[in-house]
C-alpha cells in the first residue's frame, strides 16, 4: 500500500490529537499530579497485588486469610520502600504506575484488558516476561524496578527469611 506525505501527515497530527486528548482526559479523571511525595493509591494497590503473587510464586501463603494479610503487609512495605527514595526516584516510580494504571497504556504495553483486580495470573505472568525479555532498555528497567521493590519489600519481613535460608543479620553488628 503506498502512501501519500499528506496522508502521512494527517494521520501523524491525528495521532499526536488523540495522545494529548488521552493525556487531558487522564489529567482531568486523576486531578493534578502532587509534587510532593509517592502516594499509592487504589490502582496502585491493585497492581501490586496483582504482580506480587505472580513474581512471589510458592513463597505467598495459600491459606485465603493469611495469603490476603500477608499481600496486604506487602503493599505497605513497598509503599515505605519508595517513600525512602529521593523524591526524584519516587517521581518516576509515580509515573511507573500511572502508567499501568491507565487503561490504553495497560492495554497496550502490559496486555492487560481489563483492571489489575481482574487480570489473570496467566495475563500477568505474560506481561512481566514480556517487559523483562523486552528489547527496550526502559521496559526492561521498568521490570527490575517492579521486581526489586516487591521481592525486598517481601524478603524486608523477618518471618520470611527462613524461606530462603537466611539467618538474620549478626549479633555482633545489631
Amino acid at each position: 500500500m503506498q502512501t501519500s506525505r499528506r496522508s502521512f501527515l494527517k494521520l501523524g497530527l491525528a495521532g499526536a490529537l488523540a495522545l494529548a486528548a488521552g493525556g487531558a482526559m487522564y489529567r482531568y479523571a486523576r486531578g493534578p499530579a502532587t509534587p510532593g511525595p509517592f502516594l499509592l493509591d487504589d490502582e496502585g494497590r491493585a497492581l501490586l497485588a496483582a504482580l506480587a503473587p505472580v513474581m512471589l510464586g510458592q513463597a505467598v501463603p495459600n491459606e485465603a486469610g493469611v495469603r490476603e494479610a500477608a499481600i496486604g503487609a506487602l503493599i505497605e512495605r513497598v509503599g515505605a520502600a519508595i517513600h525512602g527514595l529521593p523524591l526524584a526516584t519516587q517521581k518516576e516510580v509515580q509515573d511507573l504506575f500511572g502508567l499501568l494504571a491507565l487503561a490504553p497504556a495497560r492495554r497496550f504495553l502490559a496486555g492487560v484488558t481489563d483492571g489489575w483486580a481482574q487480570a489473570s495470573p496467566g495475563q500477568v505472568a505474560a506481561f512481566l516476561q514480556s517487559w523483562r525479555m523486552h528489547r527496550f532498555a526502559t521496559l526492561r528497567t521498568a521490570y527490575m524496578a517492579l521486581h526489586d521493590l516487591i521481592l525486598g519489600a517481601w524478603y524486608s519481613d523477618p518471618a520470611h527469611w527462613a524461606a530462603i535460608g537466611y539467618p538474620g543479620p549478626l549479633k555482633e553488628l545489631s
